[in-house]
């Protein structure tokens, strides 16, 4: 019996995934746990459907990445903080106030979860931020850290 997955399925497929197992199997297990539906031309063809649509939403997804990547890279945020004795830095800036900033001062929706900082920027300068934006996309932020 051939079935349609709509759900993973440990040692037989993937969802979506057209497969074929035993008719037991399948009226047994599969079809009442609906982790699938026999492979009827209406159900293949709304497969189908749904694959298209997933792909749309997916190079859209992909173009808003890319662009919100492309404003990201022409811009830089400007970061404060205190400054101890010999011109030190008393503190740091974390991810999230450079989301904030980002939110702020470049009026861009960034989460803060998608910076890949390894640690705090604790010294003065400018810093390159990656934001991991998309799996294909990463761009860098300018983060200029000034004294107070």
């Amino acid at each position: 019996m051939q079935i349609v997955l709509l759900e993973d399925v440990k040692s037989l497929g993937k969802k979506g995934e057209l497969v074929k197992v035993s008719e037991g199997y399948a009226r047994n297990f599969i079809l009442p746990k609906k982790l699938g539906v026999e492979a009827t031309s209406k159900n293949l063809n709304d497969l189908k459907l749904k694959k298209a649509n997933e792909e749309k939403v997916a190079a859209k997804q992909l173009a808003d990445a890319r662009e919100l990547a492309g404003k990201l890279e022409k811009s830089s945020v400007t970061l404060a903080i205190k400054a101890g004795d010999n011109g030190k830095a008393f503190g740091s800036v974390s991810g999230k106030e450079i989301g904030k900033a980002i939110q702020e001062q470049l009026g861009l929706d960034v989460d803060k979860k998608k910076l890949v900082l390894p640690e705090p920027l604790k010294t003065f300068g400018t810093h390159e931020v990656p934001i991991k934006l998309h799996r294909e996309v990463t761009a860098k932020l300018a983060v200029k850290v000034v004294e107070e």
